[in-house]
């Protein structure tokens, strides 16, 4: 199926005076190699810049360096979980504007509600259809 326009969600960046397309950015952290594959497969195709990160610990520098439009973050993680991840973020300063998607296997309605609690702007449960995934990321980025 041919690309069009309207799905690649560019936005404008002017430097040295000339304005030059870049697309919008998604960080995917996750520690399962396998489901960042998925989930980069599925955002390249629809235009996105998919970035993925397995380890929650470095998540503020990749943010610093990548400066993503929005974040998919896993909530099962070893070290460091999503909730922490994203409470941590949501009361940063620096990085607090940049919208969190929790997309998690933990789906209960307590899990959701810990989620918008530590700052989460969106959940998707795994596993997820391809619709879901993009229809949360369309909402932010």
């Amino acid at each position: 199926m041919p690309r069009l326009a309207a799905d690649v969600h560019p936005f404008s960046v002017e430097k040295y005076g000339e304005r030059t397309a870049v697309l919008k950015k998604v960080l995917i952290v996750d520690d399962s190699p396998a489901e960042i594959k998925l989930i980069e497969s599925l955002l390249e195709k629809e235009g996105y810049w998919p970035v993925g990160l397995n380890d929650p610990k470095l998540v503020e520098e990749a943010i610093a360096h990548e400066r993503p439009s929005v974040i998919l973050l896993d909530i099962v993680m070893p070290d460091r979980n999503g909730y922490q991840v994203c409470r941590d973020l949501k009361g940063n300063s620096e990085f607090n504007s940049i919208p969190v998607i929790m997309v998690t296997s933990k789906a209960s309605a307590s899990d959701r509600f810990w989620g918008e609690q530590q700052g989460a702007d969106g959940y998707v449960t795994k596993p997820f259809t391809r619709d879901e995934l993009l229809r949360a990321v369309r909402r932010f980025a």
